[in-house]
C-alpha cells in the first residue's frame, strides 16, 4: 500500500516539475506530453525486461497483450485490467474502469481536459513494455467518465 501511495506521488511530481519547467509554448503544441509518455517509454522496457527474465517467448501479439493486461499491470498498478477487446487486425482496447492514476482527482467533467497528462506516462509504460517484446505500436488514451479510461493500441506491422 505505501509502494502505491508513492508512485502515486512520484507520478504527480513528475507531472507538475514538467509544467512548471517547461515554457509556455511547450504546454500548447504538446512537448510536456511527448516527455511524459517518453519517460514512461524508457520505464516500460525497464520493467518489461524484469518482469520476463523467466517467462517462455510468446507465441503471438495476443498472448503479449494477455500478458500486458495481467502480469505488467497487476505488477504497476496492482489490478488486471478490466477489459480487453481486440479486433483481430492489431487493434487492442484495454479498459481500466478505476485506473489508479486518476482517483485522485475528481470526477467532475472540468477535470476531463487534465487528464491527458495523467494519462501520458502510462501510454509510453504500455509502448515501451510491447517495444521491448518486439512489438512495435502506437498507444493512446481516451477518458469519458472519470476515473475510467481507456488504452487503445495499434499495432504497426512491420
Amino acid at each position: 500500500m505505501a509502494d502505491e501511495a508513492l508512485f502515486q506521488f512520484l507520478h504527480n511530481e513528475v507531472i507538475q516539475y514538467i509544467y512548471k519547467s517547461s515554457e509556455h509554448g511547450e504546454m500548447e503544441n504538446g512537448r510536456c506530453i511527448t516527455k511524459l509518455e517518453n519517460m514512461g517509454f524508457r520505464v516500460g522496457q525497464g520493467l518489461i525486461e524484469r518482469f520476463t527474465k523467466d517467462t517462455a517467448r510468446f507465441k503471438d501479439e495476443l498472448d503479449v497483450m494477455k500478458f500486458i493486461c495481467k502480469d505488467f499491470w497487476t505488477s504497476v498498478f496492482k489490478k488486471q485490467i478490466d477489459n480487453l477487446r481486440t479486433n483481430h487486425q492489431g487493434i487492442y482496447v484495454l479498459q481500466d474502469n478505476k485506473f489508479r492514476l486518476l482517483t485522485q482527482l475528481s470526477a467532475g467533467k472540468q477535470y476531463l481536459e487534465h487528464a491527458p497528462k495523467y494519462l501520458a506516462f502510462t501510454c509510453g509504460l504500455v509502448r515501451g513494455g510491447l517495444s521491448n517484446l518486439g512489438v512495435k505500436s502506437i498507444v493512446t488514451a481516451e477518458v469519458s467518465v472519470m476515473p475510467a479510461c481507456k488504452f487503445q493500441v495499434m499495432i504497426q506491422k512491420m
